[in-house]
């Protein structure tokens, strides 16, 4: 994908971002979380293949001093975040949830600089500062008391994504972002079973509905959010700072409250409408700093 730079992989991925809070929304009563994880990663996993037994790379995958890696940006990138957020979907709106996931900004900031040694610009800080308002408005609009246990639920999972993308900065450099998508899919799906085994036996469910909705919504997560969306993310952050990637990333909220409130999930407000300008104010100013290449 070298036709493509890096800022514009990132923002692509921010569309693709953008859009799954809602199909996890749409996907409840026709597919369970359980279901729409493992299926999701085993989909991507197993497009993935053909590649795998051409290239060679299966041997890759459980190379001792890549294995750990590899892991880890499958169970906190995909297995637990993912599984949580679209438990807590049952209970919250998308926009809610595509909200509370901006506090994921601060644990990028902090981890970036403590295991990355990547440090941030005043620039960047300012308008990160200027995002956070943002959907701080957003979030003051949109009210927290009503949503409140799918909401706790968003916030224990902010970190995890943090976690995945560091390990996935500490691959050496030849390593190809295929192979690291691959990565994050299979041991996401190998994580997801025994996850699943346990959760069934406290009474949570697996189900998926032989219908065309259920169908679509397994394909968009295996095909558009799980391959497409992580092939620009990790474009995007091995060739940037992880803390400005994350900083233009979450400025998704805005498209999946957009596209929330024309589905009829949330209702826009002054507030929020307020809050949705600063918020692109702050990742625009964060994205000057990346086009003008502070860092590679």
């Amino acid at each position: 994908m070298s036709y493509i730079t890096p800022l514009q992989a990132l923002w692509s991925s921010v569309i693709i971002t953008a859009i799954y809070p809602v199909v996890g929304k749409l996907a409840v009563g026709s597919v369970s979380p359980l279901a729409i994880v493992l299926l999701g990663t085993l989909g991507t996993a197993l497009i993935y293949v053909p590649w795998l037994c051409k290239k060679g790379y299966w041997r890759l995958l459980f190379r001792r001093d890549l294995f750990f890696k590899f892991a880890a940006v499958g169970l906190f990138g995909t297995a637990l975040p993912y599984l949580l957020i679209f438990i807590a979907l049952n209970y919250t709106t998308p926009a809610n949830s595509a909200i509370l996931n901006q506090t994921e900004v601060i644990y990028s900031l902090i981890l970036s600089a403590v295991f990355l040694k990547e440090y941030p610009s005043k620039k960047q800080l300012f308008g990160t500062a200027v995002l956070i308002c943002g959907v701080g408005l957003l979030l003051a609009g949109e009210g927290l008391s009503v949503k409140l246990k799918g909401d706790l639920i968003i916030l224990a999972t902010v970190w995890m994504f943090q976690v995945s993308h560091i390990a996935a900065k500490k691959l050496p450099a030849d390593i190809p972002d295929n192979l690291i998508v691959c990565a994050r899919a299979l041991f996401g799906f190998l994580c997801t079973v025994p996850t699943a085994f346990i959760l069934t036996r406290f009474d949570v469910p697996f189900y998926c509905g032989f219908s065309l909705k259920s169908v679509l919504i397994l394909l968009f997560m295996a095909v558009f959010n799980n391959l497409i969306g992580n092939i620009f993310w990790y474009k995007a952050i091995r060739n940037m700072a992880l803390a400005k990637a994350t900083a233009v990333i979450l400025v998704y909220p805005v498209f999946t409250y957009l596209l929330s409130a024309a589905l009829g999930y949330d209702k826009l407000k002054m507030t929020q409408i307020l809050g949705l300008l600063l918020a692109m104010g702050g990742a625009y100013m964060v994205t000057n700093t990346i086009r003008k290449g502070t860092e590679k």
